[in-house]
This record gives structure tokens, C-alpha cells and sequence, in this order.
């Protein structure tokens, strides 16, 4: 047997913290007395920085624009992030507890945050949509094999 064998694997969550976050709203307050819903863009990337042997960063950045017409009602962009300690795993199970479980676990704190500055702008809140990390993940890889 290994010694990888030997030990049981471990998993956990060390700490979720919000890592960055800015608000610009250039075109307020004049942009406050639009009756128009604004466009709302959404885009949600997934990092990962090795901190030490078994010690990880996961970080979930957003940017949400909002826009009516050319004119930008307000930009939020937003780092969530957590530190996670995995060790006796198999690279493939880290791999997928870096794509998918992690994201998951931080993604709420992302959605809260997000909505929070949004409403303290002075805006009704939007709040992001169920993302299928599994599915990203997934898809990267098909992609990364191509």
C-alpha cells in the first residue's frame, strides 16, 4: 500500500472571504431618473492558485454590467474567495473538487455580495442565477481535450 493509501483523504474549508469588490456608477445621479429596465450582463470566472502542499485558493470573479443603451448604469465587479485544505487525493479528485465543489460552496457569498452592493448603490437588487459548475467544468475539459 501507499502512503497515500494508508491515509484517509481530508477535506476543508479554511476560511470564505470576500477578496475584492468595486462599484462604478459614472453616470449617477442623472442615470436615477430613467424609467428604463437596464440590460443586465453577467460573467463569472473560476480560479485556482495552489498556496502550499494541500492548502488551495478557489476564486469566483463577477463582473455584472449594468447598461441602458450605451450608457453604463453600474458596474460591480467581485472576487469571492476561499481557502481549502485537500490532501490524500488523487490530482483527478482534487481537479474536481477545485471545478465544482468549491465553486459551489463560495458562490452563495458571491450572489449575497453582489446583491448587497447592488441595493446599497441605491439599485433593486439583482441576484445572480444558479451556475451548474459541474457543467462548466465539464464543458472545459471537452474543450481542453480538443
Amino acid at each position: 500500500m501507499s502512503d497515500r493509501q494508508n491515509k484517509q483523504s481530508h477535506f476543508n474549508i479554511q476560511r470564505i472571504y470576500l477578496k475584492d469588490l468595486s462599484l462604478e456608477q459614472p453616470n449617477s445621479p442623472t442615470i436615477f431618473l430613467e424609467q428604463e429596465i437596464p440590460d443586465v450582463e453577467v460573467e463569472v470566472d473560476v480560479g485556482v492558485e495552489r498556496l502550499a502542499e494541500s492548502i488551495f485558493e478557489v476564486v469566483l470573479t463577477s463582473t455584472v454590467t449594468a447598461k441602458l443603451s450605451t450608457r453604463i448604469v453600474f458596474l460591480v465587479e467581485a472576487k469571492q474567495a476561499g481557502i481549502f485544505d485537500i490532501s490524500n487525493m488523487l490530482n483527478e479528485q482534487i481537479d474536481t473538487l477545485m471545478g465544482i465543489v468549491c465553486p459551489t460552496i463560495i458562490f452563495p457569498y458571491l450572489r449575497a455580495n453582489i446583491a448587497d452592493v447592488i441595493t446599497r448603490a441605491g439599485f433593486p437588487p439583482i441576484h445572480l442565477s444558479e451556475i451548474n459548475f459541474q457543467a462548466l467544468y465539464e464543458q472545459d475539459l471537452a474543450q481542453a481535450n480538443d
